[in-house]
């Protein structure tokens, strides 16, 4: 009832991995985003990086299919969802505490490039698979690591083939939100391009004639 939703727009940090519950047996993918302010300088006339906040997020069922399959580390995305804290106890006794993100929604933002939607169809549902490795929480419930030979589905499944000169980020440019300044715009905070006139076109609705029902 007193959850509290955010949105998130940032950078993705770490390649989505896929994570199977153990209780349950339900898929997720999680992905870490970095989310940095950025304000303008005056004094050096030029835009400057803030404050960072990095954050795990995790997707489940069709959407970390879609997750998987179409982002991979440097892509800019908007992140709608449930922002939490988990506490636990670390090995040296030590209360420790996280931030965690239960995503209802993972797009690209659109100001700093272009995508085009593909439709999927629901995949099949999978055995659960037993796995030895260290159990890992994800929404305070413990989870095992997906083989690669269970991965539902991985990036670039489904997608077009990348454009002609398209290149990978560079990994420092992710971390912390860096960005190329030439991304950025030139103009001062505040100053926005003249809007062009609108006309609306105003159209009054005529009354109906009603006629009388014979009895």
């Amino acid at each position: 009832m007193n959850d509290t939703y955010t949105t998130i727009v940032g950078n993705v940090l770490t390649a989505p991995e896929w994570r199977r519950t153990n209780t349950s047996g339900q898929l997720v993918a999680n992905f870490r985003v970095a989310a940095t302010s950025r304000r303008y300088d005056r004094d050096n006339n030029r835009w400057v990086d803030g404050d960072t906040l990095r954050i795990r997020v995790s997707a489940w069922r069709r959407l970390a299919e879609g997750v998987a399959a179409s982002i991979r580390v440097g892509d800019p995305v908007i992140v709608y969802g449930r922002i939490y804290t988990r506490d636990w106890t670390d090995d040296e006794s030590n209360p420790r505490v996280a931030y965690e993100l239960e995503a209802l929604a993972v797009g690209l933002d659109l100001s700093r490039g272009r995508a085009r939607f593909y439709r999927t169809r629901a995949l099949a549902a999978l055995a659960v698979v037993e796995d030895t490795e260290a159990e890992t929480m994800v929404g305070g419930e413990p989870a095992d690591p997906v083989t690669d030979g269970q991965v539902p589905v991985r990036f670039g499944e489904g997608l077009p083939e990348p454009l002609p000169g398209e290149t990978e980020p560079d990994f420092l440019e992710v971390v912390a939100g860096l960005t190329d300044p030439t991304d950025e715009p030139t103009e001062e905070p505040g100053e926005e391009p003249p809007a062009d006139p609108v006309t609306t076109e105003v159209r009054r609705t005529r009354r109906v004639r009603r006629e009388p029902v014979p009895a």
